[in-house]
């Protein structure tokens, strides 16, 4: 199914019925404490309340709820991953037009941005709880400065809006109200996606990512108490709200999914997924592998085998039939045997099984070795077998869990192959006699073509071959990396210039294929970029192969990093304090190199932990600088920048005060990634309430203050205070000091009280040495 901008939220257009009531649904003062149950306000219909909501063992967080179910049921939270406890925290209306939500110790966990407005308008104001289930902060005359409706949790309500600057979080679970691991948003092409987070891995998995025709419009009709959810199990779902047995409760009406299965990393890792109308949705654990959690399923499955490496005579496969993993392929093969694709996958230490499938609008079969088995799922609609490499003598002894799991090891079942491949081999020698014929024709006609065409045009585009003579890139067409994306399948990454897909050169090289957003440029125009980019050569910058410009399309071939982005690996247990560090310094090694040692200033102007990238050995590479504004030296003011770039989180207030940008940017996006790698708090996971930038990152920068000075005023060791707990308590204290205090000098307010890149890297390597 295929939805875009205007799915569902042009529907949601019915309010909900009003009913008589004198509850209070307006705010009368300045705030609301945690410690009275009656502070809260209730819709005037009496629907709706909005306060503080338990969410575990003295744990709250502030919320809307609707009363009418038989259980309340949550749209709304504002701090759902920081619950403040149930002593001493507040939410308060400042004079500047802001909600500010505090805990016992007075640290601002939760606000609303502090917009631009008159001393008229932040005069009189009044918190209400509309009818709607929308909570506004507006003053006497009805100027709305602040509405809960801007900012949704994991659903919408009738006549909220969802937009590019907004997306939907699912729930951890369903006790569990934190951010979950699936996103509802609107990509770069304005279609509305889904998108499975996981701690490892992402994926895009609704609408099928490699659809091209995704650009269709459509809506739903939609009566009264109706709410649209993210659900905890990735699925989309359309509530409506009826009288059953006397109580009201919510029945689904629609849901994206019919089959739970095809939501990735519903079973995790080393799983199987099967679905039926009669048992529902089941998972299972592969032959030789055990459950990881026994309480939730999307940690997977973890192996109780170990195959040596490099010792193909002690492993075999065992046939899963229509069982299909998704992605994470090592690469993949056209028109090959069983024969040839086991042996591939035998001779590589990290196969651990392939995908074995004939393909029959080309009449051969594909074979896809796999790095993971990830979000796996077994249907009898699916035409296609799965081969799970497992040691020999594990063969016969584990347990399986279902007939269709059974190990066919006997004789008949490499005979039932062979005896295929001898059924198609008639066909396929016909075949290939035609395409040989067909090709000579083509040859001919090709080469008579281009004599005549040289033989008219003897000059040819020159910023084109200008290009091709000074970088020694390889130019694809746009046909071989839509294939060797397999029709841009895996997403392994997304950015403000477009998405990132893993590919496999006919070279058999994996590579990151980042296909442009932007992409209406002149084809010289965008040669001459890449040109320029291609001059640019450092250990700290991600390598380039090639590039494609075909009319719109423009692509860009990178090396492929193993271990991903930075952002992948700071929320696991793979990065010890030595290696955030060795992260630390090769970032602004890289950094620096682009603002004072190339020859062309460039200003990456997106730095985050996406763009940083980690290879085999964890050494970081910074990613996307070809896509930052390249800025002449002679330039004094470079304030040249069409629009605001960058992730919000990091960026820096020159962006949002439109004043001009400098090298400084980067500085101060670098500082809060310090912070991150430091605390392991990303500024995207603070969930503020509205769309501002300087207030969603400067709260994290307002919280490493306020901790440090607790800390210098209790001579207590404010580093223990704010460090990851992911370290373990291993750390050096000295050097994890260095980062925070390097960090916060990168930060300043004041682009000119920053420090520049060279320092930075002059700070940390000199307290290295």
């Amino acid at each position: 199914m295929d939805i875009s901008i205007f799915f569902l939220l042009l529907c949601l257009l019915q309010t909900l019925p009003l009913s008589s009531s004198n509850s209070l649904d307006t705010l009368k003062g300045t705030s609301l404490s945690v410690e009275k149950p009656s502070d809260k306000l209730v819709s005037e219909n009496g629907e709706f309340s909005a306060g503080f909501f338990p969410v575990g063992d003295n744990a709250f967080c502030f919320a809307i709820w609707l009363n009418k179910s038989s259980t309340p049921t949550v749209v709304w939270i504002a701090n759902r991953d920081e619950p403040v406890n149930g002593r001493g925290s507040v939410l308060s209306i400042l004079a500047n037009g802001q909600l500010i939500l505090t805990n016992s110790l007075g640290i601002t966990i939760w606000t609303t941005k502090a917009g631009d407005l008159t001393s008229l308008a932040v005069t009189n104001l009044q918190l209400q709880l509309q009818n709607t289930g929308n909570l506004v902060l507006h003053n006497s005359k009805g100027v709305v400065i602040w509405q809960s409706f801007d900012s949704p949790s994991d659903t919408l309500l009738p006549q909220q809006a969802h937009t590019m600057m907004s997306s939907l979080i699912s729930r951890k679970s369903q006790d569990d109200y934190s951010s979950g691991n699936y996103k509802l948003f609107f990509d770069n092409d304005n279609v509305l996606r889904l998108l499975f987070q996981g701690p490892t891995m992402s994926s895009l998995y609704w609408p099928d990512p490699w659809l091209t025709d995704s650009g269709q419009a459509g809506r739903f009709w939609c009566g009264n108490h109706r709410r649209l959810t993210l659900d905890t199990d990735g699925n989309l779902r359309l509530y409506s709200l009826q009288k059953m047995n006397g109580s009201w409760d919510w029945v689904v009406t629609w849901q994206a999914f019919s089959d739970p299965c095809r939501i990735h990393g519903i079973c995790g890792p080393n799983s199987l997924c099967s679905y039926d109308h009669v048992s529902g949705r089941r998972c299972s654990c592969l032959q030789g592998f055990k459950i990881k959690d026994q309480t939730d399923w999307s940690y997977g499955c973890e192996p109780e085998f170990s195959i040596p490496c490099n010792h193909t005579d002690e492993s075999s496969f065992v046939q899963l039939a229509h069982a299909e993993f998704y992605g994470s392929d090592i690469f993949f093969y056209q028109n090959v045997t069983f024969q040839f694709c086991q042996e591939q996958c035998l001779n590589r230490c990290d196969c651990n099984g392939f995908q074995y499938k004939y393909n029959e609008g080309s009449s051969y079969y594909i074979c896809y070795p796999k790095y993971l088995l990830m979000s796996g799922h077994q249907s009898p609609n699916f035409v296609g077998d799965f081969y799970l490499r497992l040691p020999k003598a594990g063969l016969f002894y584990s347990k399986i869990p279902d007939e269709e799991f059974k190990l066919q090891c006997s004789a008949s079942l490499s005979k039932q192959i062979i005896r295929t491949y001898e059924k198609k081999t008639v066909k396929l020698l016909l075949w290939f006699a035609t395409a040989v014929g067909g090709m000579e024709v083509t040859c001919v006609l090709l080469v008579w073509l281009f004599l005549l065409r040289t033989s008219k045009h003897p000059n040819p585009d020159t910023a084109s071959q200008g290009y091709l003579l000074t970088t020694k890139f390889k130019r694809f067409t746009f046909d071989e990396l839509r294939k060797a994306t397999r029709g841009f399948k895996e997403v392994i990454g997304r950015g403000a210039g477009g998405t990132v897909y893993k590919g496999v050169l006919p070279d058999q090289r994996v590579a990151a294929i980042k296909r442009l957003d932007e992409a209406n440029q002149g084809e010289a125009e965008f040669l001459a970029e890449v040109s320029t980019i291609g001059m640019l050569n450092h250990m700290y910058l991600i390598v380039m192969w090639g590039y494609c410009a075909e009319g719109k399309h423009k692509l860009l071939v990178y090396e492929y990093m193993e271990h991903g982005s930075l952002a992948e690996n700071i929320s696991s247990n793979a990065l010890d304090w030595k290696k955030r560090f060795e992260i630390a310094v090769g970032t602004a090694k890289g950094l620096a190199y682009l603002h004072e040692e190339c020859l062309e200033w460039v200003l990456h102007c997106d730095v985050k932990p996406q763009n940083i990238l980690l290879d085999s050995n964890f050494q970081p590479k910074v990613a996307d600088f070809g896509l930052s504004k390249l800025v002449s030296r002679s330039m004094s003011d470079h304030s040249s920048f069409s629009r605001m770039r960058g992730t919000r989180g990091y960026m820096a207030p020159e962006w949002i005060y439109n004043l001009p940008i400098t090298s400084k940017v980067d500085v101060y996006s670098y500082g809060i990634v310090l912070l991150e790698m430091v605390t392991g708090k990303s500024p995207g996971g603070m969930h503020t309430s509205d769309s501002g930038q300087t207030i969603e990152h400067k709260r994290l920068v307002t919280l490493v203050k306020e901790y440090i000075n607790i800390g210098n005023a209790t001579r207590k060791s404010w580093i223990e205070e704010i460090i990851d707990p992911m370290m373990f308590g291993k750390y050096d204290k000295v050097k994890m000091e260095l980062l925070v205090k390097v960090a916060l000098q990168c930060v300043a307010e004041d682009r000119d009280e920053r420090l520049s890149m060279n320092q930075v890297v002059e700070m940390l390597i000199g307290h290295e040495d």
